[in-house]
């Protein structure tokens, strides 16, 4: 049976080249510290690995270090080098998976349609499998194989914070608005529940309809303001998980 998703055992497998490739990010600024937030919502990361030949890639290792992330060398010594760190990726995942009951959720951090029988696998063995990219470099193949997926912003898509946004961008301070796709993601799968909802939960079928969502956009500080708000709207109801640290969200009707 699996655990609730505030208890979650994660490992994370991250295919690096496919992360940076074509996709905003870079060496120099790949940054995963928000994926991780995104992660520990919902449980505990206690497996980190990245792939890559990493002679190509030093910039981010001592920043991947820095999150205690495993890095493990591939470095191509064929033609078809290029695809050895997919296949060490796979075969440590299924290993994991076999060995490690108590780890119940994979997040394959890569937009490669190659990984789909991996993720097919992983769930036929009770394992949740999330999967994490950036949406225009992820293939739908790889999104409808993962029981949920995560979109990371490109980089180039976030306003520097010393860049003035332009007069026509600005928008008043005065209210803050709850943006009608949170409402909309939020009654649809609240309608749904059977049971609390994991604030992740919420995000997540958020980003699923808009990628490129941040509440910071809207007027709010963080996700756990924006849901302040809507709970004061009458939007949700919201009450203390099972861990002090933990919200739950149910219907504002629910009794």
């Amino acid at each position: 049976m699996k655990r609730e998703s505030h208890d979650q055992r994660i490992a994370l497998f991250i295919d690096f080249e496919n992360l940076v490739t074509r996709t905003g990010h870079s060496a120099d600024n790949f940054d995963l510290q928000p994926a991780l937030d995104t992660l520990l919502e919902k449980g505990k990361v206690v497996y980190r690995r990245a792939y890559a030949d990493w002679t190509r890639f030093t910039a981010a290792t001592q920043r991947l270090h820095d999150k205690g992330v495993e890095l493990i060398d591939v470095p191509p010594s064929t033609r078809a080098g290029k695809n050895g760190a997919d296949v060490r990726l796979v075969i440590d995942a299924l290993e994991l998976c076999y060995l490690r009951e108590h780890i119940d959720t994979f997040v394959l951090a890569s937009g490669d349609s190659d990984f789909c029988p991996l993720a097919y696998k992983l769930r036929e063995n009770d394992r949740t499998v999330i999967g994490m990219a950036v949406k225009e470099a992820t293939s739908p193949l790889f999104v409808k194989a993962c029981d949920e997926f995560i979109y990371l912003r490109a980089p180039a898509r976030r306003r520097e914070a010393s860049e003035p946004a332009s007069p026509r961008e600005k928008a008043p301070a005065k209210e803050k608005v709850i943006p009608e796709i949170a409402k909309e993601a939020t009654a649809a799968l609240l309608s749904k529940a059977t049971a609390p909802i994991n604030p992740s939960a919420i995000k997540a079928a958020i980003v699923r309809r808009e990628p490129d969502f941040d509440e910071r956009d809207h007027g709010f500080s963080s996700f756990s303001r924006l849901l302040e708000a809507m709970e004061t709207a009458g939007l949700l109801r919201r009450e203390q998980g099972a861990k002090g640290q933990w919200y739950v969200l149910a219907p504002a009707e629910a009794t």
